[in-house]
């Protein structure tokens, strides 16, 4: 057996397993083959495209669980396409409108573009659909051979591959459409970075030459940095700030740099599903004078609660947010809304309000009859999670949804809720 029919006819088994029957394959290359086991399964959740077409060719683990998923590498050419067509008879509104299509088309265009730290080219490879020509740097001979042999194999043939590292080929290199930088979030000990300045390349050092070289610089960083503290770093070049998640996880931070100063910054909190009809996009405009809804509303009374989805929680938009969609805020630290109608399109999770109770243990008792199983959050809370079902003696699981808040008058209830639809 050779080792791409055995990586065919082995490639769903686990990989520790085969690992251990090595001695049964002599003429497999057992290190190679169990990668590509590995990445393809990894393909399978993160990008069925890719693992769905033969001969496509897996990096080692670490690079598979770094790269984009189809859905974000999707939004970036969603995002370069529309920076690339300001001036065209497409209007931001209506590329805005396109924001969570899949179809992953040419965009005919006379535009070019560089990545300038390629990776194992997902990102690439969707981005680069929105320009006539695209050049893939990486300084990482391997994944250079790798992504070589898979670009024509998804189809990809207005692409040059270049061995090098980014900072010098940077300096070289002739002005583009769009700059991206995926800069390394890890110091030369493995350990992360919180610090845009820590990452590498040094965004911040090479802030002059990246306007300079391009229309527009995409930046794709880690969720956890602090993005006021990113914009504040770059000295007034960042035009957008994209917070970007998936299934209730934020992903990534995106930001849009140019000397071009069209308006003011603005914030896009997407929250992406691979059911489009739950996605949803909240934009705002950071010291906006939206202001606190001053609803009436008692927490005791309310029909509904809403929980904002992660990538809002990661802006910390809510005064913007209770504007926008007319809701009130439990109290200023909770990030819980409420409501006495249903909210459409509201960016996040609507539960429709069946019980309140405060933590008086014969208003509990009364509250919790009939409920065995629930799931819990804290928001503002002086009890974690485990504390709080270990006193409730409640299971996990079910369709019962509890929030455990505190309110602005700081008293401390439960909000015994189902999910609105």
């Amino acid at each position: 057996m050779t080792t791409a029919e055995f990586i065919r006819e082995y490639r769903e088994r686990d990989i520790r397993q085969l690992a251990l029957q090595a001695n049964r394959f002599p003429d497999v290359d057992m290190p190679y083959a169990l990668d590509q086991i590995q990445g393809w399964q990894i393909a399978r959740r993160k990008l069925p495209k890719w693992a769905a077409r033969d001969g496509v060719i897996f990096p080692p683990h670490l690079s598979m669980e770094q790269c984009s998923s189809e859905p974000t590498a999707q939004y970036k050419l969603n995002l370069a396409m529309e920076w690339t067509t300001l001036n065209s008879e497409l209007s931001t509104q209506n590329c805005r409108r396109q924001q969570f299509k899949t179809q992953n088309s040419k965009f005919k265009t006379s535009t070019r573009m560089t990545d300038l730290t390629g990776g194992f080219g997902v990102d690439f490879s969707f981005t680069s659909c929105a320009f006539a020509a695209a050049t893939y740097v990486e300084r990482n001979e391997q994944l250079c051979h790798i992504v070589e042999h898979n670009l024509p194999l998804l189809g990809l043939n207005n692409a040059t591959v270049v061995c090098a590292d980014a900072v010098e080929y940077l300096s070289t290199v002739e002005p583009q459409t769009m700059l991206f930088l995926d800069p390394a979030r890890r110091d030369e000990h493995g350990a992360k970075t919180v610090m845009l300045a820590d990452c590498t390349p040094d965004v911040v050092q090479l802030l002059p030459k990246l306007l300079e070289k391009s229309r527009f610089t995409m930046l794709k960083l880690s969720p956890m940095l602090d993005w006021h503290k990113a914009v504040d770093d770059l000295q007034g070049a960042v035009r957008e700030v994209h917070i970007v998640s998936v299934g209730g996880e934020c992903k990534e931070l995106l930001l849009v740099l140019s000397k071009v100063v069209e308006s003011e910054l603005k914030v896009y909190c997407a929250d992406l599903s691979t059911a489009s009809d739950t996605s949803s996009l909240f934009v705002y405009t950071p010291g906006s004078s939206a202001s606190v809804v001053n609803s009436k509303l008692k927490t005791q009374n309310s029909k509904f609660v809403h929980e904002p989805n992660a990538s809002i929680m990661k802006a910390g938009c809510f005064d913007e947010l209770a504007a926008a969609y007319g809701v009130s805020p439990v109290s200023r630290n909770s990030h819980l809304f409420l409501s006495d109608e249903p909210v459409e399109g509201f960016p996040g999770r609507s539960f429709v309000v069946e019980r309140v109770t405060t933590m008086n243990k014969s208003e509990l008792r009364k509250a919790l009859v009939g409920i065995e199983k629930a799931n819990i959050a804290t928001r503002n809370f002086p009890l974690s999670v485990a504390e709080l079902r270990k006193r409730l003696k409640i299971k996990d699981g079910g369709d019962v949804y509890i929030f455990a808040t505190t309110t602005a008058e700081g008293e401390h209830l439960l909000l015994i809720s189902r999910k609105y639809r």
